[in-house]
């Protein structure tokens, strides 16, 4: 008969054996700070600046930053092609920063907005064209949507086209905890994640200081991390300040795909050590 105990006995040992071919094995696809993150398990954390594409010298004061922030641009701006022209070159991502309808004022969302009335067909063709608008885009996040992000069929119809293009990923801005995005992009097998923390809702130096020491925190007990800022002064201010110094603290600023690379290694990681 069976030792019922067996597997709880061996179970340290499976966790050393299983960590040890993972950090042997894992790839090497990744950018070398994504890779050493992965390889060490140190924090990782990333951060997105929405709203980009209005205004050239705060834009292009984001996209020259040091770290590899990710860019999210507005659809049809007067400068989305250049700012994203100025980030690819400084090895930044490009996020279509998608306008969707909110629960007020989704009016004044601008240009490329998608909203409840609209079927299918309009749907998607405002999306396809949106995402032709910028060069280099990776992926894609919610401009407000705090309405239409809880209506499982239009982001079906979302999922749809990111299924279609098989290279992109999507960020859940998550402007209301009613949001369904993280569950329906899981069906479609569309590559995820959602954000943690927001910089600026307050826009303040102190504030976006305290926001930021709880990415941080957050960083350091999950070991990733994923903060929304805009480009604010103040919000750039704190940037220039304090992403110079992250790497002497032991954090890694990478890519949001390098993040979700991250996400999902956690994941699998933890399945196999569950698995008797």
């Amino acid at each position: 008969m069976a030792d019922p105990h067996r597997y709880n006995r061996f179970q340290p040992l499976k966790t050393v054996i299983f960590f040890c071919i993972f950090i042997t094995l894992a790839p090497h696809s990744i950018t070398n700070a994504g890779s050493a993150v992965a390889e060490l398990n140190l924090p990782a954390i990333s951060i997105i600046i929405d709203d980009l594409g209005y205004t050239y010298k705060r834009d292009m004061r984001v996209a020259n930053l040091a770290a590899p922030v990710t860019c999210a641009i507005l659809p049809h701006t007067p400068y989305g092609v250049m700012v994203a022209e100025q980030a690819h070159r400084r090895n930044k991502e490009i996020l279509l920063h998608q306008p969707m309808q909110a629960n007020d004022n989704w009016d004044d969302l601008g240009p490329g907005a998608v909203n409840l009335d609209m079927n299918s067909a309009q749907f998607q063709q405002v999306i396809r064209d949106n995402l032709d608008s910028i060069p280099y885009v990776t992926g894609m996040n919610n401009h407000m949507g705090s309405l239409l992000t809880r209506h499982p069929g239009h982001m079906s119809w979302l999922m749809e086209i990111l299924e279609q293009r098989e290279d992109l990923f999507l960020i859940d801005s998550f402007t209301t905890s009613a949001s369904v995005v993280g569950q329906i992009a899981n069906e479609y097998w569309i590559p995820n994640i959602r954000r943690d923390i927001f910089l600026d809702n307050v826009r303040t130096i102190e504030h976006i200081s305290a926001q930021f020491d709880k990415l941080l925190a957050t960083a350091r007990q999950n070991g990733y991390a994923l903060a929304i800022g805009h480009p604010y002064p103040q919000t750039i201010a704190v940037l220039e300040n304090l992403l110079p110094k992250l790497t002497e603290k032991g954090y890694h600023v990478v890519p949001v795909s390098t993040l979700l690379k991250i996400k999902n290694r956690k994941i699998k990681t933890w399945r196999a050590f569950l698995s008797p």
